[in-house]
């Protein structure tokens, strides 16, 4: 696997592999690697030539300092991991190479980001939607592989796509869980036993409301208030519970003429902060 630091030493070893008509991939992320990361690596692989890695702890997405210094660092498990799943370029820039000096430029993605993770972290998305772009431009991939557990992220960076006329495809994959249905996250590493069983009830609470919604047995709003009550009871703090239209992910009132439905959910177990969601096929 080869490492780049810097910007121009990783274009020209990816420009020869452009002329070689190559097809690059690309897998951004911030480190502290999981299964999840390794799963959309695996996709890459087959469906690329030249798989990118990138590791970058990415300041301005976030709207908590403290949270950006909690943040796991696993840099040299995270090359391991890389080296075993045989990626071929690992791009780990520092903040210097990425923000060489401060930016005045802000994005806006209108009702898309006024809702779940944006309501709740100002301006998360100005900052995805900036070093998004810069991965893009330095690696110029033709596919990026993200995951469904950030769903918004996913839908913003489809959107910064078409809008940019950026000429790659977005592929979309799935959320990997664990054996008792918690998302992976590297924010899980922050958790103890005791709050890793707690964090299950991200999980059972989307089967819950899947369950429901499918025997249309009652309203939207009954839905959130019987989640809302499984999580007073759990003594665990629910910041949101949300069914969603799947691509403008606002929320909906009833299933008529909806064809897929989010529902999606973040929740504090202790002081972390983690988020899951469900996409569901309506029937007619």
């Amino acid at each position: 696997m080869l490492i780049f630091e810097g910007i121009s030493q990783c274009q020209s070893y990816l420009k020869n592999c452009q002329l070689e008509k190559k097809q690059i991939g690309f897998v951004p992320t911030m480190g502290a690697l999981h299964e999840g990361h390794l799963s959309l690596l695996r996709e890459a692989k087959k469906k690329s030539d030249v798989v990118v890695c990138s590791i970058f702890v990415n300041p301005t997405q976030f709207n908590n300092p403290d949270d950006l210094k909690k943040y796991p660092n696993t840099i040299e498990n995270d090359k391991q991991l890389l080296e075993k799943e045989s990626c071929d370029i690992l791009f780990l820039p520092d903040i210097q190479i990425m923000y060489p000096k401060q930016t005045t430029l802000s994005f806006s993605f209108g009702d898309l980001e006024n809702v779940m993770e944006g309501k709740h972290r100002l301006k998360h998305f100005n900052g995805v939607a900036l070093i998004v772009s810069k991965l893009f431009h330095v690696i110029q991939p033709n596919k990026a592989f993200f995951g469904q557990k950030d769903l918004q992220q996913c839908r913003i960076v489809e959107t910064l796509v078409e809008d940019l006329s950026f000429d790659i495809e977005i592929i979309r994959c799935p959320i990997i869980r664990e054996e008792n249905g918690l998302a992976k996250s590297s924010r899980n590493l922050r958790l103890n036993k005791t709050e890793k069983e707690q964090a299950t009830i991200l999980y059972q609470s989307l089967l819950k409301a899947k369950q429901l919604l499918e025997t249309q047995s009652t309203s939207i709003q009954n839905i959130k208030q019987v989640i809302s009550q499984m999580y007073q009871k759990a003594k665990i703090r629910l910041e949101y519970f949300e069914i969603v239209d799947v691509k403008s992910l606002q929320g909906i009132k009833d299933l008529k003429q909806i064809k897929q439905v989010a529902i999606c959910v973040a929740a504090y177990i202790g002081e972390v902060r983690l988020i899951d969601n469900l996409i569901l096929e309506i029937e007619p």
